[in-house]
């Protein structure tokens, strides 16, 4: 069986086949890729150094998530899986039995059904199999990329600025930007109303660098926020260690959310701050209506 090469130790997606689709059963049959991915990650035992592999030169897309985007592609043309237009992947049937599964007849029966690509030959011929996929994923990349880089230009106290203004446009009020010297890493503060009914103060730090957030930076911003929030936010331009994510979740403390760049660029996106969507008109001209007047 064709598979795609090991870059740096990174499992390749027909490894990740089986892994996913127990992810899905422990999240309980249903969940966002992000879920999914993180529960891959500990099921497939992928390590911190492997996870921040990018996928391509100065990618957005780590190599792994990518892989697993062919991974979920595979599984849902074999028929085990659905997708949502919201984004949530969910089992196609509750009762897979994984110790039956197949990778190898996976792949190839996904290979042989997919009428409009030949049987690959080669490395390169295989993988246009799910080409649609990837292809949003490249597209999706690049203007992420694009937008990081913007960001990792603009100063520190615009980027605080502009942490301050996504708040505010998300249903945030009295949101301050506070940042100063001997403060904790804080960088701000708001509020944000729950159903009209339930106020929580949050309190937020920024941090605008291509770099990983580890656990003891989370810590460190837990310590500044204990007795004077309810709730810290970190929105950093990077990313954020498997052990910082599970830090900030971690029972008995504080919670912390976590924005990660993708994430940033998504909301920058959906808020069109900065970002404009267009939409390009497609024109297709019926021969047969013509031929019937």
């Amino acid at each position: 069986m064709a598979r795609k090469k090991t870059t740096g130790g990174v499992p390749t997606f027909d490894e990740l086949l089986v892994p996913t689709v127990k992810a899905l059963q422990e999240l309980g049959g249903s969940g966002s890729i992000e879920e999914i991915n993180s529960k891959v990650y500990l099921i497939a035992g992928i390590s911190d150094d492997i996870l921040p592999i990018p996928h391509g030169e100065g990618g957005t897309v780590s190599e792994v998530d990518y892989r697993l985007t062919w991974s979920r592609t595979y599984l849902k043309k074999f028929g085990l899986l659905e997708n949502s237009s919201r984004g949530i992947w969910a089992l196609a049937k509750a009762d897979i039995d994984v110790a039956q599964l197949d990778c190898l007849e996976i792949v190839r029966a996904v290979r042989d059904k997919d009428k409009s690509t030949p049987t690959p030959k080669t490395e390169a011929q295989s993988e246009k199999i799910g080409q649609d996929v990837i292809e949003e994923i490249d597209n999706a990349e690049e203007w992420k990329e694009k937008l990081l880089n913007v960001l990792y230009g603009i100063t520190p106290p615009a980027f605080e600025r502009l942490a301050q203004r996504i708040l505010r446009e998300s249903g945030f009020f009295q949101v301050e930007v506070t940042g100063k010297a001997g403060d904790g890493g804080i960088d701000g503060k708001g509020i944000v109303r729950v159903s009209g009914l339930l106020s929580f103060h949050v309190i937020f730090q920024c941090k605008r660098y291509k770099g990983s957030v580890t656990p003891s930076q989370i810590r460190d911003f837990r310590g500044a926020m204990q007795g004077r929030a309810d709730k810290g936010l970190v929105i950093t331009t990077g990313t954020f260690t498997r052990e910082a994510i599970k830090e900030a979740t971690r029972d008995g403390a504080p919670p912390i959310d976590l924005i990660d760049g993708e994430m940033l660029c998504d909301k920058l996106k959906e808020l069109k701050l900065g970002v404009e969507t267009k939409l390009v008109e497609s024109v297709e001209i019926k021969d047969d209506w013509f031929k019937g007047l």
